[in-house]
């Protein structure tokens, strides 16, 4: 099984934005596999695909991570956009398909419907990859419609991989049914195996497979004990675990969680620190040193 780190900023929860190609450089440095950025419609995270087109041109090995919100998104210029990305980083873009936060100014800055972001990714996840492909594109959906539309530049990974997170029941059918991987949050690894037999059931219902090492896990950890805001937060969200049970709070501990999710088959973890570090650079060079002995 390969094991891979990479490493997600939260944006302005975390640093500015000034100081976001220092954090590149460092995560490039000492080896991490990746690096991720979150969307949001509103403030908060930084714009992912300004700044892992930043993150390429800094970096020659570091992969280029995106949760990306796909409703409200055209999906010509999504698939243009994401192509040309991945082409100027030599094939580095990896990618997560969401619908988005759920609360209405979110939803109403999507410019969609909260019900209708389902059937949204389910129609252009399979379009994505259609014209990705190269080919001459007729498309007649519910949202869109295309005739002989064709792309190029396309992406120099083939395929470009399209992973998918979310946990609801529908979440998981349709990770089965169209991702190629998945990569849930704040689950215990327990949780997270008994999701994943329903996304492998789903799959081969579907009559399709999964790959077994296209399963990871956004993991938080922490250096010592929680700050009280950390605390707060985890039990707004789920308030039927103990935050500890979410967490690990020292090296031993992180290295036990580890190994508790490489026991249930996932093994790309997307590292983020429970609050932000005064000292970014000495923050990567002291998790580098605790886990990425691990990477192969």
């Amino acid at each position: 099984m390969k094991v891979r780190f990479g490493f997600t900023c939260r944006g302005q929860a975390d640093l500015a934005l000034e100081d976001f190609p220092r954090l590149v450089d460092d995560l490039e440095r000492l080896g991490f596999d990746s690096i991720w950025l979150p969307e949001l419609m509103l403030n908060g995270p930084f714009d992912p695909l300004v700044g892992l087109a930043h993150a390429a041109a800094r970096t020659e090995r570091l992969k280029l991570g995106a949760y990306l919100i796909v409703p409200g998104r055209n999906p010509v210029r999504l698939a243009r956009a994401l192509a040309n990305l991945d082409r100027l980083s030599g094939g580095r873009l990896l990618l997560i398909m969401v619908l988005g936060q759920p609360d209405a100014p979110e939803v109403m800055a999507q410019d969609v419907e909260k019900a209708e972001r389902g059937a949204l990714l389910d129609e252009v996840i399979p379009l994505l990859r259609r014209l990705w492909s190269g080919e001459v594109v007729d498309h007649n959906g519910p949202r869109y419609q295309l005739r002989n539309a064709c792309l190029s530049p396309t992406p120099v990974q083939t395929p470009l991989e399209l992973w998918l997170g979310g946990q609801l029941p529908g979440a998981l059918r349709r990770a089965g049914r169209l991702g190629d991987g998945w990569i849930p949050g704040l689950l215990t690894p327990t949780e997270a195996a008994e999701k994943r037999r329903r996304i492998e059931a789903a799959a081969a219902e579907a009559g399709r497979g999964i790959d077994p090492e296209h399963f990871g896990v956004n993991l938080t950890y922490s250096h010592g004990p929680l700050p009280a805001a950390a605390v707060e937060r985890l039990r707004r969200r789920r308030p039927d675990l103990d935050p500890e049970d979410l967490v690990p709070q020292s090296r031993t501990a992180l290295h036990e969680r580890i190994d508790e999710w490489l026991a249930v088959g996932f093994s790309k973890f997307i590292l983020r620190p429970a609050a932000p570090p005064a000292n970014w650079t000495g923050e990567l060079e002291t998790l580098a040193a605790d886990i990425l002995e691990r990477q192969t």
